[in-house]
């Protein structure tokens, strides 16, 4: 009845040991390793392995009392949580059964020690149960975001219950006995596929109990597994195991991205760049020569010396056309210079501000009544691409001359130029410079 109560209490506390471990998740990003959280990895794996049961272990075994060892089959499996991808927690399971012969007896004449013939002791596991933590001592990937082989150092405590019959027999054969174990062990796993691992492994189980091989003492109290078997992670399968996980492969995968990602916005940028030198080109030609830009002629096609409006259309009544001598007074040119510094548009644009329609109206009137002909030219500071720049001062004086046009100036006695930043009356290193850099200017003949 004790040996139940026993078996039932110390499963309960090691299955609670670990359920409290398990529990805990991976550290958030106030933690040293917060950069894996657990919604991108997954850190629960199961596994499944068999092998082989042997009572001589790495450690030596000069002192042992018997000849002959025997190996077993063993089975065995595990649950595992991983906390960080170097360190896991792993509760094990092992069965199987260990076996020697022929047990030593004494030492002949010459110093050789002789063994007694049909003795020997076969344990059986019944069961057995260990808490481990599992260090990953290295993560080989070779440049993949999933680990190619991973060697791992284990080292815990367990528990469990074994029974040993020796030859001749004992009376203790067929009764168990339930003891503490420590089990070391070393092994690598070779990632086979995502969330898939072979598992290769060998362990070494130091028993803490004095009749492990039926017999006092605890000479024989240890035993040695070595196995193979698989290893499932559990989870998402889109996400990645954290154990297998390589953040340097992971590193060169996005590197790879945006660098791809960069070229592609260049050459896009490049495309754009050649459609609005295209665009530009087509815009500002005159194909009709009729001195309005392709931009804002409405008629194309007109023939060569036909008078046009504003929007390159011919003008039904053509006013007559007097050569004489044209005397340009003070009063004209401020009439001019009013209109050149109340001349706005909005920003970036060659939109005309209404605020500047009254003192253009008064230009527009001097044109007609004195029949002069006007030089328009447009500038800018040097901020922005030049393409860019000669492309709004362009514009910007067309859109003066055809505001001029429609309000009944000859057409082809206004020519719209510009000249971009090519041709600057002020610094461009200041705010001031550059604004007085930005203007359309008028020149009467």
């Amino acid at each position: 009845m004790n040996t139940r109560i026993t078996k039932s209490t110390m499963l309960i506390a090691l299955l609670g040991l670990s359920s409290q471990l398990f529990a805990q998740e991976t550290p958030t990003s106030t933690s040293a390793a917060g950069r894996f959280s657990p919604t991108q990895f997954r850190t629960w794996s199961i596994g499944v392995h068999g092998g082989l049961l042997t009572p001589r272990t790495i450690f030596g075994n000069s002192n042992h009392q018997f000849e002959t060892p025997v190996e077993h089959i063993g089975y065995g499996g595990y649950i595992k949580k991983q906390i960080l991808p170097s360190l896991g927690i792993q509760a094990d399971f092992l069965g199987g059964k260990v076996e020697e012969l022929r047990m030593a007896n004494g030492v002949d004449a010459n110093g050789n020690t002789t063994y007694a013939a049909n003795t020997g002791y076969k344990t059986n596991i019944q069961w057995s149960g260990a808490l481990s933590a599992v260090w990953n001592v290295a993560n080989i990937s070779i440049n993949q975001e999933n680990a190619v082989l991973i060697p791992y150092l284990k080292a815990g405590a367990g528990y469990m219950s074994s029974g040993a019959t020796t030859t001749p027999n004992t009376n203790d054969a067929g009764s168990y006995r339930e003891g503490w174990f420590v089990p070391v062990g070393a092994g690598l796993k070779l990632g086979v596929a995502k969330g898939i691992n072979v598992d290769l492994g060998y362990d070494v189980n130091f028993v803490k109990s004095a009749k492990f091989d039926g017999f006092n003492g605890s000479t024989n109290d240890r035993f040695a597994y070595a196995h193979a078997g698989l290893e499932f992670a559990i989870g998402d399968k889109s996400k990645p195991q954290l154990q297998n996980y390589s953040s340097l492969a992971n590193l060169n995968k996005q590197t790879a991205e945006e660098s791809a990602e960069l070229r592609r916005a260049l050459s896009t940028a490049e495309q754009n760049a050649q459609r609005d030198r295209a665009q530009y080109a087509k815009d500002l030609g005159d194909d009709d020569n009729d001195g309005v830009a392709n931009k804002f002629d409405k008629c194309p096609g007109t023939r060569s010396g036909t008078v046009v409006d504003g929007s390159g259309c011919p003008i039904k009544v053509q006013r007559e056309i007097i050569k004489e001598t044209k005397v340009i007074t003070e009063a004209d040119r401020k009439v001019v210079k009013d209109a050149i510094s109340n001349l706005e548009f909005d920003l970036g644009k060659s939109t005309i501000r209404s605020k500047s329609f009254a003192t253009l109206n008064r230009v527009a009137g001097l044109l007609v009544e004195k029949n002069f002909s006007l030089k328009l030219a447009g500038h800018t500071d040097n901020t922005g691409s030049r393409e860019l720049n000669l492309r709004l001062s362009k514009d910007r004086a067309e859109s003066v001359k055809a505001y001029l046009v429609s309000q009944g100036a000859n057409a082809s006695r206004i020519e719209a130029t510009g000249y971009g930043p090519d041709q600057p009356i002020a610094t461009n290193k200041t705010a001031a410079g550059r604004q007085q850099n930005r203007r359309v200017e008028f020149t009467l003949y």
